[in-house]
């Protein structure tokens, strides 16, 4: 990083601290005690009301904050910014319903000419193959803000030919395979739940408090919240290194993989009413993995292919 650089982002890293130590700009930035002392001095040849507070809590603090010159983004840092963007072009839907082409545009009238046509060029060298949003998801900011806020929310939910009334208390969505999921904790059945956004029909919000132990810890990690029912069945399976592969491209928080010395193992549960959605997921493996247990699992896969050959 150039040093007129580092000083920039500097500024605004003290800007928010007020406080800081040597050894926070050493930390931070990946510098040297000594390259820190001379940065600091640059600063305050730059203006910056720093005064140095001595003894053993002592180290450097801003008098007040200060105006901070705009934001500026080198080539490098505009075409990763650019082709990040792309990823937006796959969805008709996201939170907010911010549309990629409103960005786009305003993105790329923000560029100088030699930007604009460095872009163009890489355009035609460079794509990026996304999974089309199949379904409309009309609430999706107001899952998001719910999960953000951590508030329940009242929701009527559509699955196959049954409508109902659920209250959930939203951790996280998320988007795969051209649907948008959202992670839940269901207030009604006490117990967690994905849910897919597009048949989420109406979400409205109520005066349900929250569930305390639902905390920032978990719901950073909200796949260690998923727990078996007592009704659930254990899965193991081994795979080869295709089904490792295909494993790490989809799995759901019920599984994991576990690694022994000579072979490795999908190993988790499913409810019982998620049979079928086992057995169509443990089909899409082919050949890279094979059933140990339940027995019963190895026969209902058997008659899935099996009812395939018939359908041909």
């Amino acid at each position: 990083m150039k040093k007129s650089e580092r000083l920039n982002q500097m500024l605004r890293f003290i800007n928010r601290q007020q406080h800081f130590t040597l050894q926070d700009l050493m930390q931070e930035f990946q510098i040297s005690k000594r390259t820190a002392l001379r940065d600091v001095a640059s600063l305050e040849e730059l203006g910056a009301p720093i005064y140095a507070e001595y003894g053993r809590y002592g180290g450097y603090r801003l008098l007040h904050q200060m105006p901070l010159p705009p934001i500026s983004f080198s080539s490098q840092e505009i075409y990763a910014l650019y082709f990040a963007m792309q990823a937006l072009r796959s969805f008709s839907n996201l939170p907010f319903q911010v549309s990629f082409h409103s960005i786009h545009a305003k993105f790329i009238s923000e560029l100088s000419e030699s930007q604009r046509q460095e872009i163009e060029r890489m355009q035609n060298r460079i794509s990026f193959r996304h999974t089309e949003q199949i379904k409309d998801s009309a609430h999706l900011e107001m899952l998001l803000m719910a999960a953000v806020k951590n508030s329940v929310l009242k929701i009527e939910y559509q699955k196959a030919h049954q409508k109902s009334t659920r209250h959930i208390q939203p951790l996280s969505i998320y988007s795969m395979k051209g649907y948008w999921y959202c992670q839940s904790y269901d207030i009604d059945k006490k117990a967690y739940r994905v849910f897919r956004c597009d048949r989420i029909m109406s979400a409205e919000l109520t005066d349900i408090p929250p569930l305390e132990n639902l905390n920032e810890m978990n719901m950073q990690n909200a796949h260690s919240l998923w727990k078996p029912s007592e009704q659930a069945l254990q899965l193991k399976c081994t795979v080869t290194q295709t089904g490792i592969e295909h494993f790490q491209q989809e799995h759901y928080p019920s599984m994991k993989l576990v690694h022994k010395t000579e072979s490795t193992f999908i190993i988790g549960w499913y409810e019982p009413n998620e049979v079928d959605f086992i057995i169509k997921y443990l089909a899409g493996f082919g050949k890279s993995i094979r059933i140990i247990e339940p027995t019963i699992l190895k026969e209902k896969l058997r008659q899935y292919y099996r009812d395939l050959l018939d359908h041909i």
